[in-house]
């Protein structure tokens, strides 16, 4: 059989093995660092590298571009100085004159320009043309229309010029800037002449629609390759004036005085309705041509809405257009659109009803949040009736009865289209929720008495338990339970059943992880509100809140591993820590209760999925011991740390006992020190002998015990507390000697002090040295 030394014998072998590996492996470092430096030392040193060219940062067309540009931007802003300044003598007529011939002469450069290659060249000089052409007409009014009206004169001459330059573009084919120029000028005259006339807003805005759908018009006709620069500027003018132009008669509708106005602007909104989905129903792109759609339906449903909205009583305009984005998306199912188009439509008329449900979140937020108030002045008596009974602190806002009938249509629309086959997360839960909420403001919008309404309540939010999602159940139940802080009676009456219901629906496992913790919390506030209604004080209360902890702890156990498990356990907790607040103001009380909750803490460490929970039990214990000491006027500080020494020990005697590699400071520390550390502090304020003594000979136990086991902890910190109280006692006789000692004496061990550092110091370098010079021979 194969010999094994002693432990101490096999760990001094270890010990060797491992130094002689570690001086071989410095050996080999040492050997491998000198190779690399000779291989450095020996290798030739690489050529160096070119330096490399400078680079251009801009190509020479970027460079030919940006000067052409700069070059036409000058000439264009002196011709505007030099027309409108720097005439010299000339009169106006000569200047027009002038300035026509160099006109004619800078639009005819470009044609030999184009016969020699000079495409960019041609394009500047054409540009700078039609800026001339522009200071031509203004030179014309001034010298021979002067007396007209600016307006007018700006239309015609916005409308000449648009033809003159699609006429040159046309001519010259080869420059792209004309025809582009030429269209934006024609932008400008169906509104300035409209506005020349004296129109009234309502033509204005017809002016800016019609040149907006004539810019649609243009870019839908032209081909896809040809023409890019025009299309993109129809394009651009189509969107900017169509934008204004809707813009204009939204305005003009919601400002109506009457039917007729609304009337109106309802046409002038459909006319850009059509616009925009012509235009989706041609575009190629799917998501350009969506949006679109989308706009051109929202444009729909207000045109259509308009006149109704001016007819119709304040608080029906939301209604009415509800009514007219239901239609629309009802119309959109039954015809044959695009696919984008039909896309962007339905997006429309989900935008339409979001937007009325949006306007009617004041009133949910009212009946969901107003109860809250009672919570300030609980029992104050029964109020009038169901409205009075949400509004304790909040207003009533305006037309509710429109709000409510809004949250019935779309809860209705979204029931109808998850019938239709509409299977989006949303569309199914979106209906129950908001017939739930318009169940809830019910009662508060029909001003039903109190009672009645606290039992419709009650049975709602029993119907809401069997929805898709349980959440709607529960904020229910909050909203009926702060409703009926109103009375003790309705409070006792309404806490209870929402407790017995939680407790029966948390049986269903898909509704245990809500209904059970919702049950333990509803049994929470039974709890303080019975103890409030038996006149108790809170700190009796906080033992019947006790109960509600240790039903957590037993449904818990129950669970197991099911999901509402952690729930319960955290409810439990909360109910704990809502016992100790009440509680705090009596301190035997306080001590009653946390043992009790450690008591319940400790059941719950017996699980074996709950081992942890034994340290809170400590902990609860151990505050228990404590305020109780406090509460009998205890002062003593051993009376307080002992019981924490001695299960501290006993632990770290079986961790110990279990791994004996634990170390002492990990097992005895903590207990050793929680009474050493106080009662010396103690010890050191106190005049008396009795403590001192006894400290002394436990710290002597502490210390003898360490040297017989070998064990640091016990050993330094009942060392250290033997010291320090012994120089406590004889602090006295220390001061005496000091006073007779010579005044030689201090400097002088200080210098010894010093002496024996610096040979340390000095024998630690003889020793880094002596390290240096064998790993040198090494090499």
């Amino acid at each position: 059989m194969t010999h094994l030394p002693p432990p101490a014998e096999e760990l001094r072998l270890l010990d060797a093995e491992l130094w002689q590996l570690d001086a071989r492996r410095a050996q080999l470092l040492a050997r491998r660092a000198w190779l690399l430096a000779s291989l450095q030392s020996s290798r030739p040193a690489a050529p160096p590298l070119p330096p490399a060219a400078p680079r251009p940062e801009a190509s020479a067309p970027r460079v030919q571009n940006v000067l052409l540009l700069l070059g036409g931007i000058l000439l264009t802003v002196a011709a505007v100085a030099f027309t409108l300044v720097s005439w010299g003598h000339l009169g106006i007529t000569g200047r027009a004159l002038v300035l026509g011939t160099v006109t004619l002469a800078v639009l005819a450069a470009p044609l030999p320009l184009l016969r020699r290659g000079l495409r960019s060249t041609a394009e500047s000089v054409a540009g700078l043309g039609l800026a001339l052409t522009v200071l031509d007409a203004y030179a014309l009014h001034e010298a021979a229309l002067a007396g007209t009206d600016g307006t007018g004169y700006a239309a015609g001459a916005a409308a000449v010029l648009a033809g003159l330059w699609a006429a040159y573009g046309r001519g010259l084919g080869a420059l792209r800037l004309p025809l582009p120029a030429a269209l934006v000028a024609a932008q400008l005259p169906l509104t300035l002449w409209s506005v020349a006339a004296g129109a009234d807003p309502y033509a204005v805005a017809t002016a800016l629609l019609v040149t907006a759908g004539l810019d649609t018009v243009l870019a839908l006709v032209l081909p896809a390759g040809a023409g890019g620069a025009v299309r993109v500027t129809a394009t651009a003018g189509g969107y900017g004036l169509g934008g204004w132009g809707v813009l204009a008669a939204g305005w003009l509708s919601w400002t109506a005085g009457g039917p007729g106005d609304a009337a109106r602007a309802a046409a002038l909104l459909a006319f850009a309705a059509v616009i925009a989905l012509v235009a989706a129903a041609r575009l190629p792109e799917p998501g350009v041509a969506a949006g679109t759609a989308v706009a051109g339906g929202l444009l729909l449903v207000a045109a259509a809405g308009g006149p109704l909205r001016a007819a119709l009583p304040a608080g029906w305009a939301v209604p009415v257009h509800l009514a007219f984005g239901v239609a629309l998306s009802a119309a959109v199912r039954a015809d044959r659109l695009p696919e984008p188009v039909r896309q962007g439509l339905v997006r429309a008329a989900a935008a339409v009803q979001a937007l009325a449900l949006l306007w009617a979140v004041p009133l949910v937020v009212v009946t969901l949040l107003g109860p809250l108030g009672w919570a300030e002045r609980p029992w104050r008596g029964e109020p009038s009736d169901a409205r009075a009974a949400v509004t304790v602190h909040t207003p009533w806002p305006p037309y509710a009865g429109q709000a409510l009938l809004v949250l019935v249509a779309v809860a209705g629309v979204l029931f109808l289209a998850g019938r239709h086959g509409a299977r989006r997360p949303w569309v199914r839960t979106g209906a129950p929720v908001l017939a739930w909420a318009a169940c809830v403001a019910l009662p508060a919008v029909l001003g039903l008495p109190y009672v009645a309404a606290l039992a419709m309540l009650g049975a709602v939010t029993v119907a809401t338990a069997f929805l898709p999602t349980p959440w709607p159940a529960l904020a229910g139940s909050l909203h009926l339970a702060f409703l009926s802080l109103a009375t003790q009676s309705a409070t006792l009456t309404v806490l209870s059943a929402l407790t017995v219901s939680c407790a029966t629906a948390s049986r269903w496992p898909r509704l245990a992880p809500v209904a059970a913790p919702a049950a333990l919390g509803y049994a929470t506030a039974l709890a303080v509100a019975a103890g409030a209604a038996a006149g108790w004080q809170p700190s009796h209360t906080a033992l019947l809140v006790l109960c509600v902890p240790v039903a957590a702890a037993l449904a818990a156990a129950r669970l197991g591993a099911s999901a509402a498990t952690v729930p319960v356990e955290v409810t439990g907790a909360a109910a704990a820590l809502l016992a100790l607040g009440l509680a705090a103001p009596d301190a035997p009380m306080l001590a009653t209760v946390l043992a009790a909750c450690g008591v319940i803490a400790a059941g719950t460490a017996a699980r074996p999925d709950r081992r942890r929970a034994a340290y809170p039990a400590a902990a609860l214990f151990l505050l228990a011991a404590w305020v109780r000491l406090a509460a009998w006027d205890v002062t003593t500080p051993e009376a307080y740390t002992l019981p924490v020494t001695v299960p501290a020990l006993l632990v770290g005697a079986w961790r110990r006992r279990r791994d004996p590699l634990t170390g002492s400071w990990t097992a005895y520390g903590p207990g050793l020190a929680a009474t050493l550390v106080p009662s010396l502090a103690a010890a050191w304020s106190d005049p008396q002998w009795p403590r001192p003594l006894l400290l002394g000979a436990a710290a002597l136990l502490v210390t003898l015990l360490g040297a017989r086991h070998r064990l640091r902890a016990p050993l330094v910190l009942g060392g250290s507390v033997l010291v320090l109280d012994a120089l406590h006692e004889l602090a006295p006789y220390l001061v005496q000697v000091a006073d007779a000692l010579p005044r030689w004496v201090p400097p002088a061990l200080g210098g010894v002090l010093l002496l024996a550092v610096g040979a340390t110091y000095e024998r630690r370098l003889r020793d880094v040295r002596h390290v240096r010079d064998v790993l040198g021979r090494m090499n």
